[in-house]
């Protein structure tokens, strides 16, 4: 038998990520997948990064956000427009402990893998085989968009990250389409649920005769620590970040809330002075 745990959506979220992998520990898994989105918007760093270096980690595709923190390393984010401010600042925070080698390594990751299971093919991606970013997987998504996890090229289960929700439902010929949910930011449209905010990942088990068993997990973290923590750390954009994990309200969008924060914490001039420096050293 082999279980794996599989962790998707991590967003910094560096209590949230300990407590996930003391429960996975507990519950003897034997290897790691991970799909994507591990930094930003959350404390986590140096801490994260060795982490996930200490696991058995054998599948791993890209996260939309490794594509943004890269995209901000390499200066090709609009910095007049406040949510592109946001992840030049986030940027920032990050290459205060991380080299921008190993944000090269972050982005440097398939779009999607295979792993096989005697007949069964599992397809591991983070959003669409060939598209990390966007809404087609929701929910409400179209069964098309679902129906390309398991037959581009064709697999028996998919797995997927993305929409920081826990999901189960099928393809159109009734292959298994699987979402571990979110370790840093669960998300839940219904207010009710919004008010179980536990971090969420996945455990799968394999046997000699296929998939033996699928447990979404939930795991209580302390969020009070994890806010102290960005205090202390002097995260940017903190009542972004209070929002997310408090009230699962995520405002990475909200342009005119972020302008309004960058401008009272400063980071506009953060931002622009970077920019400045880093131009000098091009030239």
């Amino acid at each position: 038998m082999t279980k794996i745990a599989v962790l998707s959506d991590i967003h910094g979220n560096t209590t949230a990520l300990e407590a996930v992998l003391a429960d996975a520990r507990a519950a003897r898994v034997d290897e790691y997948w991970l799909l994507g989105d591990v930094l930003m918007p959350g404390t986590g760093r140096r801490r994260i990064l060795d982490l996930l270096a200490s696991l058995p980690i054998t599948a791993r595709v890209l996260g939309n956000w490794e594509n943004s923190l890269w995209r901000a390393l390499h200066r090709k984010l609009d910095p007049t427009k406040a949510s592109h401010r946001y992840l030049l600042r986030q940027c920032q925070y990050i290459l205060e402990e991380i080299s921008s080698e190993e944000i090269e390594d972050l982005h440097n990751q398939p779009m999607q893998v295979h792993r096989q299971f005697g007949d069964l093919v599992v397809g591991i991606t983070h959003h669409l085989p060939d598209k990390n970013w966007g809404r087609e997987l929701i929910h409400t998504g179209k069964q098309e968009d679902f129906d390309r996890l398991v037959t581009e090229p064709h697999a028996s289960i998919a797995v997927y990250g993305h929409i920081h929700q826990q999901f189960l439902r099928y393809g159109s010929d009734g292959q298994l389409i699987l979402n571990p949910g979110s370790i840093g930011q669960p998300f839940f449209l219904d207010a009710r649920l919004r008010k179980d905010l536990r971090a969420q990942y996945m455990i799968l088990e394999f046997d000699e005769a296929g998939l033996s068993d699928v447990d979404f997990r939930r795991v209580d973290y302390d969020v009070e620590a994890e806010l102290q923590l960005a205090k202390d750390l002097k995260l940017p954009y903190f009542q972004i970040y209070y929002e997310s994990l408090v009230n699962g309200i995520h405002h990475t969008h909200n342009q005119e809330l972020l302008s309004q924060i960058s401008e009272q914490e400063g980071y506009d001039q953060d931002v622009e002075l970077w920019m400045e420096r880093e131009k000098k050293d091009w030239f």
